[in-house]
């Protein structure tokens, strides 16, 4: 039985700051949301829990990632009735155009797809992604155009999160999709996106640690520490050829040198780099 009601922590964060914070709680495997108040120009992040429990595990790691952004955080707990967050993501998650062929649409909303999009169908939970983050897009940016030139390629997410992008690839065309990831709450929200947008992937619990069976278009939205430090199994999991790709996503622009010359010394050769906001995501092809 859900419960009624939702543990909330919360936290005031500079406004330049939010997609830092984002960035580094997601790889906590916490999902935030950000509140702005446009009147007082301030911005609250919030992590709704199921788990009263969870609470001082979400408080380190806010905690932890202010302190990593030079930040001082001050966390507060806080209840919420179940139906009164359900209505609250309404007011903020809307018909999302990504790219010229993608659109993320939440399920509470009608939407007449023109001809030839692609509609990702999410219906919001806890652990939630919406296609709002900028590196979300510009990695469904990268797998539009790649379906457009040839999409008799198979795609290989790491990191699947919420399914997003493995569902994006699917829906664009790509027939072989499979994903990962290290929490098995990402696998189940996975799946149950997946069913709702009438599309079958294979997702499995795993992690960085060794190489992949070589596949032809690796995405890998992760954090640019994570995507350095596992180089070598990421691009050893990228195949072998001239139609063989590489994304990689979770950068901040000022990070983004240092994760392309990890990649260049492991074989890869920048194809394009796509800046949104101050987040760096790179394109990248064997040399």
């Amino acid at each position: 039985m859900l419960n009624e009601t939702l543990t909330v922590v919360s936290c005031a964060v500079p406004e330049a700051a939010v997609d830092g914070i984002f960035e580094l709680i997601d790889a906590e495997l916490f999902t935030p949301t950000a509140w702005l108040d446009v009147e007082k120009q301030t911005c609250r992040v919030d992590v709704f829990l199921e788990d009263e429990a969870q609470a001082a595990a979400v408080q380190t790691a806010l905690t932890q990632a202010g302190e990593t952004l030079g930040l001082s955080l001050t966390t507060t707990l806080g209840t919420l009735a179940r139906s009164d967050w359900a209505e609250s993501w309404k007011r903020f998650f809307h018909v999302e155009k990504i790219s010229s062929r993608v659109v993320v649409r939440p399920s509470w909303e009608a939407y007449d797809a023109k001809p030839g999009e692609c509609v990702i169908l999410l219906d919001p939970g806890l652990s939630f992604g919406t296609g709002k983050h900028a590196t979300t897009q510009a990695c469904l940016k990268f797998l539009d155009g790649l379906a457009t030139e040839n999409p008799h390629r198979s795609v290989l997410d790491m990191g699947c999160g919420s399914g997003i992008l493995a569902i994006g690839a699917k829906l664009l065309g790509f027939a072989d999709v499979r994903g990962f990831d290290n929490d098995p709450d990402c696998i189940q929200v996975s799946n149950e996106n997946a069913a709702i947008n009438g599309v079958a992937i294979p997702f499995f619990l795993d992690d960085l640690s060794h190489v992949y069976p070589q596949t032809d278009v690796v995405v890998a939205n992760i954090l640019a520490p994570v995507l350095i430090q596992f180089a070598a199994q990421v691009a050893g999991s990228v195949a072998q050829g001239p139609q063989a790709r590489l994304v990689v996503s979770g950068i901040l622009d000022e990070q983004y040198a240092a994760v392309r010359a990890a990649y260049q010394a492991q074989g890869l050769v920048e194809v394009e780099s796509l800046l949104i906001e101050n987040w760096r995501s790179g394109l990248f092809r064997r040399g």
